[in-house]
């Protein structure tokens, strides 16, 4: 009887093999379409970036010569170091959104309306941000250009000077960076552990102490998300570049995704642009690959 029941039970039970293609067979749509959409249009485009080609007509292999007028091209440091500048800025946007969710974590009167208008520039276009900053900075009518003259200083036209327009742009792109942060840190103040909480009020820990030895360890897998999220939105900006600017003045605002789409679309270079596209892609994997690293580092 045991051994006819040990036969029944293995022969209702599913196999080994069975076990172990059912993930896959689920995951196998979404494999496609990553595959599909994703991959392909990488490689597509690394393989574009190797020729001279206008959108039309027959494309001409030119091997490196893409990469090497890139990489002698001043247009192309001048869109790199504005990067730089936008990933090393937008690292203020997780500290004010902590701070920000500190204080909405609060249980005080009118407090979801607070949070609402805190996260309304998260939900609005990057194009109305930019056109919002871009007449918040108009040297004739702007509300800077008037709090100014009221302080009894001189109108600054920002987006028309070299050396500021970048910053002003910056300054436009944390406007909903913050929120974004801001709503991370609010989902991770309310998965505190309260036990711990509980724990260092006994200990007698208060304010900044409790803050940082118990609240701010709790809130790494947050800190990691802003940061990836928000170094990722600082490379790849290019929607308030295009629509505060174009680029401009001289070229002095741009960045790689925005000198991408101005060789692309309007000097009809698709293989120098593609030749953009992959080192930019290239920073963005390498940034990547280093943080995965250190996240996996950390777990074990």
């Amino acid at each position: 009887m045991t051994r006819l029941s040990s036969t029944a039970t293995s022969g209702n039970s599913p196999s080994r093999s069975s076990l172990t293609l059912a993930p896959w067979f689920f995951l196998a749509p979404a494999i496609v379409i990553f595959s599909l959409y994703v991959m392909y249009p990488i490689l597509q485009s690394v393989w574009l970036s190797f020729f001279e080609w206008d959108g039309l007509g027959e494309k001409v292999w030119v091997g490196f010569d893409n990469y090497v007028e890139l990489f002698d091209s001043d247009t192309f440091y001048t869109s790199l170091f504005n990067n730089f500048l936008w990933m090393v800025l937008f690292m203020l946007a997780p500290p004010i959104g902590l701070l920000i969710a500190l204080f909405l974590n609060q249980k005080v009167a009118g407090v979801r309306l607070i949070k609402a208008l805190f996260f309304f520039p998260f939900v609005i276009s990057q194009v109305v941000v930019g056109l919002v900053f871009a007449w918040f900075y108009d040297p004739s009518f702007g509300l800077l250009t008037q709090i100014m003259v009221g302080m009894g200083f001189d109108p600054v036209s920002i987006l028309a000077d070299e050396d500021l327009v970048t910053y002003g742009i910056i300054a436009a792109g944390l406007w909903p960076q913050v929120a974004y942060c801001m709503i991370l840190y609010l989902t991770g103040l309310n998965n505190l552990d309260p036990e711990q909480l509980e724990a260092a009020r006994l200990d007698g820990a208060r304010s900044w102490k409790m803050m940082w030895y118990v609240v701010v360890p709790q809130l790494k897998p947050a800190t990691f998300i802003a940061v990836v999220v928000t170094v990722i939105g600082a490379l790849r900006s290019f929607d308030l570049v295009a629509t505060m600017t174009a680029g401009g003045p001289w070229g002095s605002s741009t960045v790689l995704a925005y000198m991408m789409y101005e060789e692309s679309i309007f000097n009809y270079r698709m293989g120098y642009g593609a030749a953009v596209a992959v080192v930019l892609f290239l920073i963005m994997d390498i940034y990547i690959a280093y943080f995965l690293w250190r996240m996996l580092k950390g777990e074990r």
